[in-house]
């Protein structure tokens, strides 16, 4: 993606269920989970870069022993592997140590020691992150602070394991503003600052709730004080604090947790926005966000995995028992279309082919845009995450000039005459050229403080191959989307028009983003959008202006219903016009300004109907069509409308009061 955002976070969940000596014995690893977590984290840090978490939870520990812990760090997701080795010099410092006393031990008596190392018991009592639950988060922040106060997981204390709780997630609430009125109303004191800590007081509530009828039950039975933990513990319903839980949240998400008792959850919401997926054997339970990071760190098939259904949660008891059981009724599917296009690493089998089938959607649009001259027109990408779907593309026009040779050949033949030259001319002409015009270089810091010296190191993070495109060729760039078009302005643009084509043409294999995402991604701001720019610049530029100002009274009318009756009043920005005449516009505005290149610059987008036809016909597209799957999301949008035209910046969800 040329214009980076922030995006979803990622999640990854290990649950032994074995006692960790199984794993000492059958894998030489007491850290057997561990290990593994470390493998999904690491297979997904394209979902972190403000930091990441790690929970782990021991069961069955004596009372007395500490059972719960946790280390965050803010550092960027390069440093997972020094958050990971500074936990294994920990380790190693503690064998070192339990070694020395026990070789001295064992010289006194005249016995052998067991080593640290082959002492799953000892592992679990001293070195904090040896325990049956993993709980791994890695972190894109879209509201609340920066800082490690706000990363995953979360937790509350108590002295009862049946109420301590952890808890993490990829998600993004709507409605925290009235989940945190809620909790005012029961006479709850929240601290404002992320939907984290209202999912976790909300849950947290809950699990007080149940356990307090089941204290008192047993109580009033009779049952021996040291005995109701156990019991509570054997008897808690989980499904049922998640149910009371869930039952105000508006947004996408999937959340992990981790009761002390050893109980553990995994919930995705009811359209399926969030992805999760898990794997079960009489080994393990894991979850990820990625399908291909559980494939690779435990070598599965495909079918071997499984898709969260949607409003469902998964939950290991404390003794082991799996279950999947629904908290809410299901909604109509609706998973997040930008994990297919930018978000998910592409070594996942239906991803790699999405992606290249929202390439080969593009074709038409291209052809009808550079005509019949494939000879002289050089194709190329966008690096990094466009690759793909650039191999989509190719392949795409290859197979539309091979039937335009087929049909040529088959007209030949049924006249009769098949003319060699005519077939050699056909045959070797005309076939699009495949390059690699732009490459990705280092990253280059900006230490010049002046607006024109930032941008011209900005222009540099690009560069080109020279020599291969010709003053008579169209050079088409694929990217795999376009959201603020500020990068296409001041660095890809500027680099590409150094070959000098005759034309670009930019081609995006998503749709014109219109409108905000409140869901996960932090695509928020109307007001950063180039499409919203050019659909505003339109209405200026043809004296529309009444079009704006109806808007936002429309929106402020909206903003004072209950939030089930809004409906997004921000589509007549758009209606106006038609998608190519806000590309068009688009085209204008992104155009590097003191350019001496004089050629033309096109921009096309995918359609949203060909978007479903790559992807899926549910897929998700509300940043697309401003069709949101949940009332929060026209509450957000017309909120979002309502601060850009009182310009205000921030996230229309923003939690603060």
């Amino acid at each position: 993606m040329s214009d980076p955002i922030r995006h979803e976070c990622g999640i990854a969940v290990v649950r032994l269920l074995k006692p960790l000596a199984y794993y000492h014995d059958k894998y030489r690893s007491t850290l057997y989970g561990f290990d593994r977590l470390y493998g999904l984290m690491s297979k997904q840090r394209n979902r972190g870069q403000d930091g990441l978490g790690i929970g782990c939870c021991k069961l069955n520990m004596p009372p007395g022993l500490p059972y719960m812990f946790r280390i965050r760090s803010a550092k960027s997701v390069e440093a997972m592997g020094e958050l990971f080795g500074d936990e294994m010099k920990e380790y190693n410092r503690l064998s070192r140590r339990h070694n020395q006393v026990r070789k001295e031990e064992a010289k006194e008596n005249g016995t052998d020691y067991l080593k640290f190392e082959d002492d799953p018991e000892a592992v679990k009592a001293e070195f904090e992150m040896a325990g049956e639950i993993y709980l791994g988060h890695l972190r894109y922040g879209t509201s609340g602070s920066f800082g490690k106060g706000c990363l995953h997981p979360y937790m509350r204390r108590t002295n009862w394991p049946t109420r301590s709780l952890m808890v993490m997630g990829n998600f993004n609430l709507t409605n925290t503003r009235e989940l945190n009125e809620i909790m005012m109303q029961r006479g709850q004191h929240p601290v404002f600052g992320t939907d984290t800590q209202t999912v976790l007081e909300e849950i947290g509530f809950h699990l007080d709730e149940v356990h307090t009828e089941l204290y008192r039950k047993l109580r009033d039975e009779g049952i021996n004080g040291r005995d109701i933990p156990n019991i509570i513990s054997e008897q808690l319903n989980v499904a049922e604090v998640i149910r009371r839980s869930a039952a105000h949240w508006d947004g996408g998400y999937t959340i992990a947790g981790a009761i002390g008792n050893g109980d553990t959850f995994v919930m995705r919401d009811p359209n399926g926005i969030r992805p999760c997926y898990y794997y079960a054997n009489d080994e393990i339970v894991a979850f990820a966000s990625e399908r291909a990071a559980l494939r690779t760190v435990f070598e599965l098939e495909e079918e071997q995995t499984h898709e969260m259904p949607r409003g469902h949660v998964a939950i290991v008891k404390v003794d082991g028992t799996f279950s999947i059981e629904s908290f809410t009724d299901e909604r109509p599917p609706r998973p997040c279309s930008f994990e297919k296009i930018y978000f998910s690493r592409g070594n996942d089998a239906t991803i790699y082919q999405d992606r290249k089938r929202l390439g080969e959607m593009l074709v038409p649009q291209t052809i009808a845009s550079v005509g019949n001259e494939l000879e002289d027109t050089v194709l190329s990408f966008v690096p990094n995450t466009a690759e793909t779907a650039y191999h989509g593309f190719t392949d795409g026009l290859r197979k539309m000039r091979r039937l335009e040779v087929k049909d040529a050949l088959m007209a030949m033949m049924a006249n009769g005459h098949l003319d060699e030259a005519k077939v050699d001319d056909l045959i070797l002409r005309n076939w699009p050229r495949a390059e690699k015009v732009a490459h990705k270089d280092v990253k280059m810091r900006t230490f010049i403080s002046q607006e024109d010296g930032r941008d011209q190191l900005a222009s540099q993070v690009y560069d080109i191959t020279y020599g291969i495109v010709t003053p008579k060729d169209n050079l088409v760039v694929l990217d795999d989307s376009i959201v603020r078009g500020t990068t296409l302005k001041k660095s890809i643009l500027r680099i590409l028009a150094r070959t000098n084509p005759k034309r670009i043409v930019i081609l995006s294999t998503a749709p014109q983003i219109r409108y905000p995402d409140c869901y996960g991604i932090d695509m928020s701001e109307l007001g950063k959008f180039i499409a919203f720019q050019a659909a505003i610049a339109l209405l200026k530029s043809r004296n529309m202006w009444h079009v704006i100002e109806n808007t936002y009274q429309r929106c402020l009318e909206e903003l004072k219903k209950p939030v089930t009756e809004q409906v997004n009043a921000v589509k007549a920005i758009y209606d106006p016009f038609t998608d190519d005449e806000i590309s068009a516009k688009i085209a204008e505005l992104v155009f590097p300004p003191n350019l001496t290149w004089k050629g033309e610059l096109r921009v096309i987008f995918q359609t949203i109907e060909n978007l479903h036809k790559a992807i899926s016909p549910e897929c998700g597209d509300w940043y697309f069509s401003g069709n949101y799957p949940t009332p929060g999301g026209y509450a957000v949008v017309n909120e979002a409308f309502v601060r850009y035209h009182e310009n205000k910046p921030g996230r229309a969800y923003d939690t603060l009061f």
